[in-house]
């Protein structure tokens, strides 16, 4: 498993490559551009070679993008599913110029509208902006279900996949907060046993892509999207020890979101701790 966080690319893009080796990662993940704008950022070659070169000479072995949070590619409203598909393309050529592990969405939301019809609109983006880039993966994020937002089940995640024509390059983020915030008692070897299995049964598990690791501020089955600091919240130091250590999530990019001290980003500390609690689950698995 490659444990890495979130970093900010302010600065140039090289600096995410620093910004992530100063915290002891072996993956990052990044913004491509303003989260909270629809404006892409332009990249100029030279940037993105010298991204590539950092990368090269670091600890880092995979990075991610994740997608704009404005996205709604379920949207009813035309131009904002056209703004979607735009941001999205961008973010998958940018993915593939810098050499990227996957780009990760949040699905979109139907808001009060109806969801399969949702997923119908949502799975027609998706499959455009794969037509309209090439080679980087696409992992869609499960949600922790909160009003009508998409991908709160395996079940609704499939039917993205399903939607999009099941591209080859679509793939599932999974996060940890969420999945225990949608119902999904990860905090158990038997939970997470039957949440791989139904991964296994309805998506594939070739199609599990990367990780995002959070503790949640809130119980089982919440449905509210609230991240806790690794081992702080409800999965606990035991939960977190058996979600790293989950033999099918090998060789994932597993990167931290989580508030951290004061709310400045996740720390090498905690990043170090992920992978304690990883070889502790590997090494208590294997007796």
């Amino acid at each position: 498993m490659l444990i890495g966080a979130h970093v900010s690319p302010s600065g140039g893009l090289p600096k995410a490559i620093e910004r992530g080796e100063a915290l002891g990662a072996r993956a990052i993940q990044i913004f491509n551009q303003s989260p909270r704008q629809w404006k892409p950022t332009s990249h100029s070659e030279e940037s993105i070679a010298a991204f590539r070169e950092a990368m090269a000479g670091s600890s880092i072995d995979a990075v991610l993008i994740h997608a704009v949070y404005l996205l709604n590619c379920a949207s009813e409203d035309p131009d904002i599913r056209a703004k979607s598909l735009t941001s999205l393309t961008h973010s998958l050529r940018v993915g593939q110029q810098i050499g990227a592990t996957g780009v990760v969405l949040h699905p979109g939301s139907a808001k009060t509208g109806d969801v399969g019809q949702a997923i119908n609109r949502a799975g027609a983006a998706i499959a455009e902006a794969l037509k309209e880039s090439a080679g980087c993966p696409l992992h869609l994020e499960n949600t922790a279900g909160t009003g009508g937002t998409l991908g709160r089940s395996i079940e609704e995640l499939a039917g993205l996949i399903e939607a999009a024509d099941g591209d080859e390059r679509l793939g599932l983020c999974l996060d940890s907060c969420h999945l225990l915030a949608s119902g999904y008692d990860i905090r158990t070897r038997a939970g997470m046993d039957e949440l791989i299995a139904e991964i296994s049964e309805k998506v594939g598990l070739e199609r599990l892509g990367s990780l995002h690791f959070n503790d949640s501020q809130t119980p089982l089955g919440s449905n509210r999207d609230r991240h806790a600091n690794a081992g702080e919240g409800e999965l606990g130091t035991a939960g977190c020890t058996v979600f790293l250590s989950t033999p099918a999530f090998e060789d994932l990019a597993c990167v931290l979101e989580t508030p951290g001290v004061e709310r400045s980003g996740p720390t090498r500390a905690e990043v170090a701790l992920l992978m304690k609690l990883r070889t502790k689950g590997l090494a208590r698995a294997a007796r």
